[in-house]
């Protein structure tokens, strides 16, 4: 296997006779209006404050729920976690809110020990809150909301988010993502069917522009050439 930096694109393999074309992978991201949704109908802050961060880190799931007391950095507004690729303890950003609604959690639950997970379970013995505890969260809300969201669809919103700012570069945007390739991020950069059938049907209701003449041209010449 030949190393491959983070801007050159993996090498594609032909695909053999008879085997069938796989179907093309796009990412599930949450519309902004659909978002807000989802965050009024879960019933806690911690489910306020696990959400909120998982939009804002870009983390993996499993990522997230292994934070440990000492590993949140308050002022910087990003907390440390163990990358899934390289088991190596790095920091991802957090918004502000996040960490409004994790100090309500905090207040009601308790603060955790420098050694403690502090995503934990609210009922029954003290115990860390799992994958499938906080997927069961998530399916309670998809049960109010009729929708089928999935924790990993956070992280595919977080990137859709970031794509959409003009302020933010590739790199910037890989850096934050973890994503080692460029040819990963490809299908981050395409836009959603939503948003290209919104942005034609305002461009159809929008008036024409009117014809005007280029600047240090006469009308009246204008009009003897072209007889307007």
């Amino acid at each position: 296997m030949v190393h491959h930096g983070r801007t050159e694109t993996a090498p594609r393999a032909n695909r053999a006779p008879l085997r069938q074309k796989k179907s093309e992978w796009l990412p599930r991201s949450i519309p902004d209006d659909l978002f807000e949704d989802l965050m009024e109908a879960l019933r806690t802050n911690r489910d306020r404050a696990l959400v909120s961060m998982y939009v804002s880190s870009g983390a993996r799931a499993s990522e997230l729920l292994g934070v440990h007391g000492d590993q949140i950095d308050w002022a910087g507004q990003r907390v440390w976690v163990v990358s899934k690729g390289s088991r190596v303890l790095e920091p991802v950003p957090v918004s502000p809110e996040s960490l409004q609604y994790l100090t309500l959690y905090f207040h009601e639950h308790g603060v955790p020990r420098p050694d403690e997970l502090i995503w934990r379970a609210l009922h029954g013995k003290p115990r860390p809150l799992t994958y499938h505890a906080a997927r069961r969260m998530l399916q309670r809300v998809n049960g109010v909301l009729g929708t089928d969201w999935s924790l990993h669809d956070f992280r595919h919103t977080t990137i859709n988010r970031m794509v959409s700012d003009p302020n933010l570069t590739l790199p910037e945007i890989m850096a934050v993502s973890k994503h080692r390739q460029v040819s990963s991020m490809a299908p981050y950069l395409r836009p959603r069917v939503d948003e290209v059938f919104q942005k034609v049907q305002e461009h159809m209701a929008s008036p024409r522009p009117q014809s005007t003449l280029t600047p240090g041209y006469d009308p009246d010449d204008f009009s003897v050439v072209f007889g307007a």
